[in-house]
């Protein structure tokens, strides 16, 4: 039986990272990976440049059943800490919107830096090893398709259910159950929605045209482009809103978020009386969207010169614009998530460490647990924070 201090299953980001994090401090790592290759969501990120980490990732840019549980780690191992590691590998990148990094290159380049620096402190990679069972005896023994392996320190990096073409399983989760700990239930995150019926109509018709949006749901807001799919709805703005709602509920859509809508016709109307408002509103907003917004809410306006129409009636469109609500029938579900909401729940495990309560020696990081990080490097920078707390002790 082959022995190592600490393994890994799962050759993700945050599988890596804790493999490095544990290889400094002289463990002999194995990493043993179920896919082809490891960190094939690393390659895939940002469009293919990787959006690594968030200047401005804190606790608050999280959903957890216990918001706070991020906090240690993230204080642990900080974005400039990534970031300095970054750039000690000579990885030129760029700040784009709110503090969200990007390799100017390609993401590549971020795993073969993990790879390089676990090679550098002499971790062990296996790939094509599917895991067949993992016991407890005096060590974690876990028998593979590529043999049997014994550990004092087993750590579950096994991310999420999100794009399984990717090779995303539920094994994490069973292994939680496996060893009596609570697994909240799990559902798609940052992901499309989509309707049907006459909704699902309309956004075949608009499918392409991307516009700036406010997006509600349950009580929270997000402020980015949307974008019309064949399906229904995808852009930022919809996949972070995807992740706060629940079925049954509707999403409010402000597809003008700049100013006062209502001051806006008004002004246009004292400065521009001749002018009709879908050619007004076409002037902020795509011109097919103007069309559709006009057929929904205010047909019988279409053809009155501003001066003609009432600032009552300039109220009900600037509310149309700001308040249109729609009920999704639901989002495109894990095959094109982002994320996994829920997972391992917190309360089973150390902040500090990641290490289960109940079971020493047992370790979870990353996607796996019930942290789920919003939209723009704040999900590759848990993976980065979770890993290097459990492999700092490990």
């Amino acid at each position: 039986m082959n022995q190592y201090d600490v393994i890994i299953l799962g050759g993700g980001a945050a599988g890596l990272m804790c493999a490095i994090a544990a290889g400094k401090r002289g463990r002999r790592v194995l990493v043993l990976e179920g896919s082809n290759k490891v960190g094939k969501k690393i390659l895939m990120s940002g469009g293919g440049r990787c959006n690594f980490t968030n200047l401005n990732c804190t606790s608050t840019n999280f959903i957890s059943a216990n918001p706070k549980f991020c906090i240690s780690a993230l204080d642990r191992f900080t974005p400039a800490d990534f970031v300095r590691l970054v750039t000690n590998n000579k990885i030129e990148f760029h700040e784009k919107t709110a503090g969200q990094l990007f390799c100017n290159e390609s993401s590549k380049q971020i795993l073969e830096m993990l790879k390089f620096e676990s090679a550098a402190v002499d971790v062990e990679i296996r790939t094509r090893c599917g895991i067949n069972q993992v016991t407890r005896e005096s060590h974690f023994v876990i028998r593979s398709a590529i043999g049997t392996f014994s550990t004092e320190s087993l750590v579950i990096a096994t991310g999420g259910l999100s794009i399984p073409k990717m090779g995303a399983s539920n094994l994490g989760y069973k292994l939680a159950e496996q060893f009596e700990l609570t697994v909240r239930t799990t559902r798609a995150g940052l992901v499309p929605f989509v309707f049907s019926g006459k909704t699902k109509q309309l956004t075949e018709r608009l499918a392409g045209v991307s516009f700036p949006a406010v997006m509600s749901t349950n009580g929270s807001s997000f402020t980015d482009a949307a974008l019309f799919t064949h399906r229904g709805l995808s852009g930022p703005a919809a996949l972070q809103a995807s992740s706060y709602w629940k079925d049954s509920t509707t999403v409010t859509i402000d597809t003008m978020p700049e100013g006062s809508h209502f001051e806006f016709l008004v002004e246009t109307k004292n400065k521009r009386p001749k002018s009709v408002l879908r050619t007004v509103l076409s002037e902020k907003l795509p011109r097919a969207l103007v069309l559709e917004l006009q057929q929904l809410f205010w047909p019988n306006l279409a053809d009155q010169l501003l001066a003609e129409v009432s600032n009552e009636n300039l109220q009900h469109v600037a509310n149309a614009i700001q308040y249109w609500n729609l009920k999704p029938a639901g989002t495109e579900g894990y095959r094109t998530a982002e994320v996994t909401l829920g997972g391992v729940d917190t309360a089973e495990l150390s902040s500090r460490t990641m290490e289960a309560k109940k079971v020493s020696g047992l370790y979870f990081v990353g996607e796996v647990v019930d942290v789920t990080g919003h939209l723009g490097g704040h999900n590759f920078q848990w993976a980065w924070s979770s890993g290097h707390a459990a492999g700092s002790v490990a």
